[in-house]
């Protein structure tokens, strides 16, 4: 009669037993199991670090932006937008806030930032996705890579072409002037004239090198050397180019080991000798 009680008793134990601990897998699952769209809806802000590419520093005229945006609704406006300038203390912390109650869970978010620095531009080479998900919201991670100005741009067209010329048709020509002595070698691209290359000597008052570009028969890169004589280093080196538009992109100076911009007026001269050249290696024909 007593181990009947004892078994009794057991049992009763191991079913209260039972009980409890049935309960605490459910109250688990309600924390650990939290969705992702009650994540987003608890989160308020979203925060990272923003470094540069290759350590560059930007000028005190640079202008950020930073902004939340929702990628899946296309233009629907910012959920957040921050604007720091001037911007030049790199890495540099953000923090952006925003209303919850604007969260879609199932769209997709992203920091989208953008730095402006002059003529340069900075972009991301790869997108921040943050708050919905999964993605997270704090210790986001945004490196910014610096584009080509549109001069660099132009300037590495140019330079291309220079590399191609000794595959396209050739021609020369000399003319000797009271002060100078000209030389020229004429480049084409079947009946198009591309590029010219012309060697002026001037005696004692030095020597020039220059390569001029065309494009559509326009005057499109000129790059002319200054030195002491054909033989000697160049003292200095001026470029000028123009947009398809006809606006100057490209001037600038060298010299001395330091750059500094070319003036309007002589990258209108370099642009007028292109012209110059032109018809005096083609007898007036431009092509």
């Amino acid at each position: 009669m007593r181990s009947v009680v004892w078994s009794l008793m057991t049992v009763a134990a191991v079913a209260l037993a039972g009980c409890n601990n049935s309960s605490n897998p459910s109250s688990s699952t309600d924390t650990d199991g939290q969705s992702a769209a009650t994540q987003a809806a608890a989160a308020n802000s979203v925060s990272g670090t923003i470094t540069l590419r290759g350590g560059i520093t930007p000028s005190s005229q640079d202008n950020l932006v930073i902004s939340l945006v929702d990628v899946t609704s296309q233009g629907s406006a910012p959920l957040a937008t921050k604007t720091i300038a001037p911007a030049t203390t790199f890495p540099l912390q953000f923090e952006l806030n925003f209303n919850t109650a604007n969260v879609a869970p199932n769209d997709l978010y992203i920091v989208q930032v953008e730095l402006t620095d002059g003529d340069r531009h900075y972009s991301m080479p790869i997108q921040a996705p943050v708050l919905t998900k999964g993605n997270p919201t704090a210790n986001v991670a945004i490196e910014l890579a610096p584009e080509q100005t549109a001069s660099e741009k132009l300037l590495a067209a140019f330079q291309g072409l220079q590399k191609q010329i000794g595959g396209m048709k050739r021609s020369s020509g000399t003319k000797l002037e009271p002060n100078a002595s000209r030389a020229w070698q004429v480049f084409r691209d079947g009946t198009e004239v591309k590029f010219i290359r012309e060697l002026v000597d001037y005696g004692d008052k030095g020597f020039t090198s220059t390569d001029y570009a065309y494009k559509d028969g326009k005057p499109w890169v000129v790059q002319q050397q200054k030195k002491a004589n054909q033989g000697a280093k160049p003292t200095s080196t001026d470029t000028a180019g123009w947009g398809d538009d006809g606006s100057l992109v490209l001037k600038t100076h060298d010299a001395g080991g330091t750059t500094e911009a070319l003036s309007d007026s002589d990258a209108g001269n370099l642009q007028q000798q292109a012209k110059d050249v032109l018809n005096l290696a083609t007898g007036g024909k431009g092509k």
